[in-house]
C-alpha cells in the first residue's frame, strides 16, 4: 500500500537488482532504474598480509583455510540454519578449517522464533552434540563487528558461502567477491545476478546441505579453481558494480536525467 500510494505520484525509481525491480507491477515497472549503490573495489580488494585477530591468544591467516559466513543476524532468512546444519560434516571433512560466522543474535528479516532463544542458540543447540569439542573449537562467532574487522574477514577468507532466501543481496556477497574470495552461493534468485556458476562461484541448492559441503570442499581441494574463481569474482564486481567508475557516475546521470524532466502539474510543480 506504501509504495502504491508513493508511486502514484513518483517520477522515477531505483534498485539495486532486477529480482527487486521485478516484484513490482508494470505500471510501476516501467518507472524503475535497475542500479546497485556500487562497491569501493579500491578499499575492497585483496590483501595477502590480512590478518583476522579472533581473540588475544588466537589470529588467522589468508593462508589458512578460513571457510565464511557473514550477515547481519543469524536467522534463517539468510540461510544460517543451512549452513550450521552442514557444520558437523564439513568439520569432519576439514579438520583444519577455520570457520567463522559473523552477525548478531536478533532478527532482522524474518520471523523471530517462539521458544524465546536465538535462532543462533536454537540451531546451535541442534547440531552441538553431533561436534566433538576439538572441531567445535575450530568454530568461531564475531557477533557484530567494526568495518574494518569486517573486511579482514573477507580478506583471509578462503570461501565464503551465502545463502538466503528470496530477498534484498547482501552487500557481504559483493564486497567478498571484490576482495578476490572464491564464493559458494545458493541458486536463488537475486544471487544469480552475480554469480555464474563455475566463472564466478559455484551455486547450490539452498536445501541441499550435502552439496553445499562438496561445492565447499572442491573450492578448498582445488587451489587453481579458487584462484580463477576468485579473480573471476573481482573482475565482475569491477565491470560491473564498482562505486567510482560505473555506479556513481550512474546515479548522477540518473539523477540529472530525473531534474531534466518536465514537472508533473498533477505534483503542484514539486517532485
Amino acid at each position: 500500500m506504501n509504495n502504491a500510494l508513493h508511486f502514484d505520484i513518483a517520477e522515477a525509481g531505483l534498485s539495486p537488482t532486477h529480482f527487486q525491480a521485478d516484484t513490482f507491477p508494470d505500471i510501476f515497472r516501467d518507472k524503475i532504474t535497475v542500479l546497485h549503490d556500487g562497491i569501493d573495489t579500491d578499499l575492497v580488494c585483496a590483501n595477502e598480509n590480512a590478518v583476522l585477530k579472533i581473540n588475544d591468544s588466537f589470529s588467522v591467516l589468508r593462508q589458512d583455510e578460513v571457510i565464511t559466513f557473514i550477515n547481519r543476524n543469524l536467522e534463517p532468512y539468510r540461510g544460517y540454519h543451512i549452513f550450521m546444519r552442514a557444520l558437523p560434516r564439513l568439520l569432519r571433512m576439514r579438520p583444519k578449517a577455520q570457520v567463522v560466522l559473523m552477525g548478531g543474535d536478533d532478527v532482522s528479516f524474518g520471523a523471530r522464533p517462539l521458544e524465546g532463544k536465538s535462532w543462533k542458540q536454537i540451531f546451535n543447540d541442534e547440531v552441538r552434540d553431533q561436534i566433538p569439542d576439538m572441531d567445535w573449537a575450530r568454530v568461531h562467532f564475531l557477533g557484530r563487528v567494526p568495518y574494518d574487522v569486517f573486511l579482514s574477514t573477507i580478506q583471509v577468507s578462503r570461501v565464503y558461502v551465502y545463502l538466503t532466501y528470496p530477498f534484498v543481496l547482501s552487500w557481504s556477497l559483493l564486497e567478498s567477491m571484490s576482495a578476490g574470495a572464491a564464493i559458494v552461493a545458493v541458486d536463488t534468485v537475486p544471487v544469480p545476478e552475480v554469480i555464474e556458476d563455475g566463472k564466478t562461484g559455484l551455486l547450490t541448492d539452498f536445501f541441499d546441505k550435502d552439496t553445499l559441503v562438496d561445492r565447499v570442499v572442491r573450492l578448498l581441494d582445488d587451489p587453481s579453481l579458487h584462484e580463477q574463481l576468485g579473480q573471476a569474482a573481482r573482475a565482475h564486481v569491477i565491470s560491473q558494480y564498482d562505486l567510482k567508475t560505473i555506479c556513481l557516475p550512474k546515479h548522477l546521470s540518473w539523477v540529472n536525467d530525473l531534474a531534466a524532466m518536465p514537472l508533473n502539474k498533477t505534483q503542484n510543480g514539486m517532485r
